[in-house]
């Protein structure tokens, strides 16, 4: 069905529809970019890529073949230049996927779907015992993602399947434990792994700024969609990263606020 016809050009229901999806993905990029470092390197890749059209319409052919150079590489530019964001996009998009045990297509029908809490999970023990481990100035390390559960790095620790509790969050990051230097990893209410090894973060601006446990929280959450809490060995203060981001000299309340806020909103599943 025809809207619009603008000279010879034809403006359907089609070219509406097209539109909006085109601003829908360009809107979630920007959301999943906003204040990375990698939008600062789009912007810079789009201004490189403005550039080369300006010199296209007033035809000056050096700098036209020279920026054109640059166009040519764009797309192994962009798979590169933001690997860890094209990672985190399909583990998005994976959540779900249909390659899980006795899934079948039918389950995924909209009468099949209920709501319910996405975890279960006693924040005000794991607070209270990054507190305590604070006071003895006691480093940890805790990784919450939020569409997986990191199988993949929890197997390069100590696989645990434990339920959460303050002593045993202690007794992980005691100082003499074989586990107390790897991050844990919390997700759907238990303990799933020890002494996990995280990504270190290649960020120039923290390189010299914090430690391998900040540069370790940075990594991951720079990666995935997970967030990090870490308690600082040498100043003895919590801090939370989320999305390549730290925030430091958090308060107990604040940190549970902000983990209960970001993990226990309602979301839709299959009925079992």
């Amino acid at each position: 069905m025809e809207i619009f016809d603008f000279n010879t050009d034809k403006f359907t229901l089609v070219n509406v529809i097209d539109f909006a999806l085109l601003t829908f993905v360009i809107y979630q990029l920007y959301r999943i970019l906003r204040g990375s470092l990698a939008f600062n390197m789009l912007a810079g890749l789009l201004s490189i890529y403005v550039a080369w059209l300006v010199v296209r319409f007033f035809k000056m052919p050096l700098m036209e073949d020279l920026l054109g150079e640059f166009i040519q590489v764009g797309f192994l530019a962009v798979l590169i230049v933001f690997q860890q964001e094209i990672r985190k996009f399909l583990l998005l998009i994976g959540r779900g996927a249909l390659t899980s045990e006795n899934q079948s297509i039918v389950r995924f029908l909209p009468w099949n779907w209920k709501v319910e809490n996405k975890f279960n999970t006693n924040y005000e023990d794991i607070v209270d015992a990054c507190e305590v481990l604070s006071a003895s100035f006691t480093g940890a390390l805790i990784v919450f993602p939020k569409t997986s559960e990191m199988k993949f790095i929890g197997a390069s620790g100590e696989v645990l399947d434990a339920f959460i509790s303050k002593k045993l969050l202690l007794s992980i990051f005691n100082k003499s434990s074989p586990l107390h230097d790897g991050a844990v990893i919390i997700a759907n209410g238990k303990i799933k792994a020890a002494n996990a090894v995280l990504p270190i973060s290649d960020n120039p601006e923290y390189q010299n700024k914090y430690g391998l446990r900040h540069l370790s929280a940075l990594g991951i959450t720079e990666q995935t969609d997970a967030i990090a809490l870490i308690v600082s060995e040498e100043k003895g203060t919590m801090a939370l990263a989320k999305e390549g981001k730290i925030t430091e000299n958090m308060t107990k309340q604040e940190l549970i606020d902000i983990l209960t806020k970001e993990f226990s909103n309602e979301y839709i599943t299959q009925k079992s």
